[in-house]
């Protein structure tokens, strides 16, 4: 059989693992890409190994260790504090806020996961103590936190971008950004609207009823170390171009010096799941390309696609996937490869308005309770409470999006240059 379809089957069976089972894909895909490659394809290990990407590897490490530091020594938690006692008794405001919330904490660097987990149980609390219903809350804190996800500082944002980078788009970084939270918001504050949150803006709480008294620990120096370093690294990549994995480790290790931050406990506390299955899928993507696989594969995405509805198909074929697969972890570095292939068969094709559609169509399911931001809403539920309720709807919910996914990038990226 030919190297190219083998390659491709492997791919195909790495993303049905990971749709159906608990099985890291990215020790999947190295081992496959070793079996294509080497006891098939006649490559050596290190001709395999080229795929490996090291500098994204940095990136991730040194973006997750500095915000699993944050997150440790409190300093997340007291910032979220802060926040949230901004909303005094003012109940519809109250899910607003906690879109902006997760959307900044998100966007500063620990990504939607780690912006959800910091935030869902206060706002679940809040929600249970104001009647905001559970389903709102969990629309707003999941999209604000996914719609951050894509910025330069996040762990999806930084493998998105590398992807892109390597098709031959580099500098795509803000405009990716900016697409996205535009599609999450969209999605948010429509869904927001439309079941029900208006009428929260008629209910004011009493001020000792919600957010005003929950509990606000002070902010001690090792605090404000962190935020003052978290600052210079947002303003060094943005006004200096630094690099950021390199830049964010070098503030870790400040922090590690200076004893305001457990290394150790920051390092138990990294996704190196994540971190091992981006690269391990990076490293088989790269080998499709090396044996022509990769034109296989983008091949049978032609087939389903016009160059009018191929906005519309990559976010719902990509949505599909990310029900039950990881999102950075699989579905980007897997689809995102196939943009040049796309373009250049179908004709007529802005790439970035195909590249936008996968990103933010993969991005929009992901308040599924099968997918982890929408299990972390789930999580934060308070004890007591009946989680079958809101299992139910937020699975309704992620599933829904793979159509209105579809049609949202069709309308933003389809149908228009606005935002591309």
């Amino acid at each position: 059989m030919d190297l190219a379809w083998i390659s491709v089957g492997a791919l195909i069976i790495a993303v049905t693992l990971s749709m159906v089972t608990t099985i890291n894909v990215g020790v999947v895909c190295l081992a496959f890409a070793w079996i294509v490659g080497v006891l098939l394809g006649g490559m050596s290990s290190g001709d395999v190994l080229e795929g490996f990407p090291i500098q994204l590897f940095v990136t991730l490490v040194g973006v997750t260790l500095l915000f699993s530091m944050a997150r440790g020594n409190g300093t997340l938690e007291r910032v979220t504090e802060r926040a949230v006692r901004l909303c005094r008794g003012h109940t519809g405001v109250l899910p607003v806020m906690f879109f902006f919330l997760a959307l900044g904490l998100s966007t500063i660097g620990p990504g939607s996961i780690g912006a959800t987990a910091l935030l869902a149980p206060p706002a679940m609390a809040v929600a249970h103590r104001t009647g905001i219903p559970f389903l709102l809350m969990a629309i707003m804190i999941g999209n604000g936190a996914l719609a951050g996800s894509l910025s330069p500082f996040s762990p999806t944002g930084v493998v998105a971008n590398s992807v892109m980078a390597r098709m031959g788009f580099p500098g795509l970084e803000w405009q990716t950004f900016i697409n996205n939270i535009l599609g999450h918001s969209l999605v948010a504050f429509g869904g927001y609207a439309l079941l029900g949150g208006l009428r929260l803006f008629g209910k004011n709480r009493p001020a000792n009823s919600g957010a005003a008294d929950m509990p606000v620990k002070p902010l001690e120096p090792r605090h404000w170390l962190t935020v003052v370093l978290i600052g210079l690294l947002l303003v060094a990549v943005i006004g200096f171009e630094f690099e950021v994995g390199l830049t964010a480790l070098t503030a870790a290790t400040i922090l590690t010096f200076s004893r305001a931050a457990d290394e150790k406990d920051a390092i138990h506390g990294m996704p190196w799941g994540v971190i091992l299955m981006v690269t391990g899928v990076t490293v088989l993507i790269t080998l499709m390309e090396k044996t022509q696989g990769l034109a296989l594969f983008t091949d049978l995405l032609v087939r389903m696609s016009t160059t009018e509805t191929v906005t519309a198909v990559v976010a719902f074929v990509t949505g599909v996937v990310s029900v039950y697969s990881s999102t950075s972890g699989v579905v980007l570095p897997a689809f995102l490869p196939t943009v040049p292939g796309l373009v250049e068969r179908l004709g007529g094709l802005n790439p970035i308005a195909v590249a936008s559609a996968m990103n933010v169509g993969s991005h929009l399911v992901d308040l599924s309770p099968l997918s982890t931001t929408g299990a972390l809403c789930l999580a934060g539920l308070p004890a007591g409470v009946d989680s079958q309720n809101l299992f139910n709807k937020l699975l309704a919910w992620g599933l829904s999006m793979t159509v209105v996914g579809a049609i949202v990038c069709w309308l933003m990226f389809g149908q228009t240059t606005w935002f591309v």
